[in-house]
Parts: structure tokens; sequence; C-alpha cells
């Protein structure tokens, strides 16, 4: 597939999502905006018939960035796949579930009271 849309996929800025038409320099162009909404809209159609004109690329990156976040990766490494230049604005992507802020706010306990088994007589 990627012989298609040049000979080196590994270069600095080459498009993760290659289009047909090429650049003035004929390296390959990146998709356009719309191709991806258009795509995904028609795959939301027929797949996903109850999310139809719920379910966008915007709503896909809060997806994304909430499920590397829950699956381990952490913020700066999601700011860092997504482009924001401000980690306030990736926070903002990350949506957590109660009950893993619950989790953690008890993990935390138990490591502070281990820390603290041996300084209290």
């Amino acid at each position: 597939m990627w012989g298609q849309f040049g000979d080196d996929h590994t270069r600095p800025g080459a498009p993760l999502l290659p289009s047909e038409r090429k650049n003035a320099d004929g390296s390959p162009r990146r998709v356009g905006d719309d191709a991806l909404r258009n795509g995904l809209a028609e795959a939301t159609k027929l797949h996903l018939p109850g999310w139809t004109d719920k379910l966008t690329p915007h709503v896909l990156r809060h997806f994304c960035a909430s499920q590397l976040y829950l699956n381990g990766l952490d913020l700066i490494s999601i700011q860092e796949v997504l482009g924001h230049s401000w980690i306030a604005t990736t926070m903002r992507y990350v949506h957590v579930q109660q009950t893993r802020v619950e989790d953690a706010w008890v993990a935390g306990q138990e490591r502070a009271a281990k820390r603290l088994e041996g300084l209290i007589r």
C-alpha cells in the first residue's frame, strides 16, 4: 500500500493517512478533513446507526485520549500524541471515570500509610 504513496513513509512529516493526491514536489498529500469526516459519517451510518450525527473526529479524539489514559499512558505522552501545546488542553480531552479517581485515592492512602508505619509508635 505504501508503495503507492511514496518510498519513505518513515521520513519526518510523512502523512499517517496519505492521499492519492500529490504535493507540488511530488510527495503524497495528507488526507483532507472532509474525506475523514465523510468516511466516518458513512461508516457510522452503516455500522453504528444510533450514533449518526453524534460520532465525529473530535469525539474520537476524546475517546482515544481517555482510552490511552485508562490503559496507562501518561498525560505528557497523550499531549504529544494529540499535538497540544498546553497540558491543560490535554486534561480536558481525558475523561476519567469516577471509580478510577476513587481507586487512585485509596491507593494513595495505602501508600502513605505504609510509609508512616515505622514512624508512629
